[in-house]
């Protein structure tokens, strides 16, 4: 314990080290937060919360990451570039969190008291309670603020709310435990935790169409920071799969044992991901066929990239998925890019 502050210190102190990148991965099974030098992925630091980190979301100034503390009933607003705490807010059971892309308001899904939650970004004052059905899972926006659309896990159902007038628009049946929601170039993504499938969902009338199959405990799907790729996850068979974001397609699938679960980028193009069932973390490139795994604790679930270094973009972080729980609008089709070659231990 004495060695992992004193190393986190020299991280904080050392003109050298001052800018190297940290990671954060939020340990839901023993309430803690874990952050990583994400150079040498050594743990800096182990940050103590009241009970059970599942997600995490930067504020839209990009200045604040705010842990949701799901059983500890508090958002825990945190300084990125150094790890230090800033303050806490008591929310009622915030499992999972998004802001809308104007910056106005906060939706928080609770996944244990069947709650929606509209919060003014600014204030934290509650502005509408909803209670569209059991355990309200995953959030997601469309691009102009103007609707926002939750996984209902127990109801097996994804729910429109008009953010204008905080009124449900419609309720649509898409499988059993639907868990991540993503919007993407007009249409929405949902992973079907209890199949094995990913849907696509018409925002405007809530038409569901099956899309590509992964494996059990389809979960949820992120997009890379160039827009290049969609990286979706099972939980149960532990795969992690790029799909084409032109056409929903899998192109390669790794399989990586403990359960994928929660992704983020660093500025090379490497997925970190949580692996939920053995309490570590995987860095994989997906130039490469190969993966490490570094310790964390128990049941890590949300994790985010803060890149600190010279040369790159103060926008980076805004534009990963874990800064964003995954949900954040990708904008228009980039260029094409060369093909990639399936490494050899990739099986669809």
């Amino acid at each position: 314990m004495i060695a992992r502050l004193f190393l986190y210190l020299v991280l904080l102190l050392a003109p050298g080290m001052a800018r190297a990148d940290l990671v954060y991965v939020l340990n839901s099974g023993e309430a803690t937060v874990s952050i990583l030098d994400g150079q040498t992925r050594q743990e800096v630091n182990r940050m103590r919360v009241l009970r059970e980190p599942h997600h995490l979301v930067l504020t839209p100034d990009g200045r604040q990451l705010v842990i949701a503390d799901s059983g500890g009933n508090e958002l825990i607003f945190v300084e990125p570039t150094t790890g230090q705490v800033l303050r806490r807010e008591r929310i009622s059971n915030p499992y999972h969190l998004e802001y809308s892309p104007d910056g106005r308001f906060l939706v928080v899904a609770s996944l244990r008291r069947d709650q929606v939650d509209i919060y003014d970004a600014n204030t934290l004052q509650m502005l509408q309670r909803f209670r569209p059905g059991d355990m309200p899972s995953h959030v997601a926006f469309s691009p102009d603020s103007k609707r926002a659309f939750v996984t209902i896990q127990g109801s097996g159902t994804l729910v429109a709310i008009d953010m204008e007038t905080r009124g449900q628009l419609w309720s649509v049946p898409v499988g059993p435990e639907p868990a991540g929601v993503t919007w993407h170039r007009g249409r929405l993504i949902v992973g079907i935790m209890g199949s094995d499938h990913f849907v696509t969902v018409n925002p405007e009338n809530g038409e569901v169409a099956r899309s590509f199959t992964l494996g059990r405990g389809a979960h949820t799907i992120f997009p890379s920071p160039d827009g290049r790729a969609l990286y979706a996850t099972s939980r149960v068979d532990s795969r992690l799969a790029e799909i084409d974001p032109d056409t929903l397609t899998v192109r390669r699938v790794w399989n990586i044992p403990g359960g994928p679960d929660c992704l983020t980028f660093d500025p090379e193009g490497r997925i970190w991901m949580t692996l939920r069932w053995v309490g570590r973390i995987a860095v994989l490139d997906p130039r490469e066929a190969e993966w490490t795994t570094v310790r964390v604790g128990r049941s890590p679930h949300g994790i985010f990239f803060k890149p600190r270094r010279d040369g790159v973009g103060g926008d980076f972080g805004q534009r990963m998925a874990g800064a964003v729980s995954g949900s954040r609008p990708l904008p228009e089709p980039l260029p094409p890019r060369a093909p990639v070659a399936t490494p050899a231990s990739a099986q669809r």
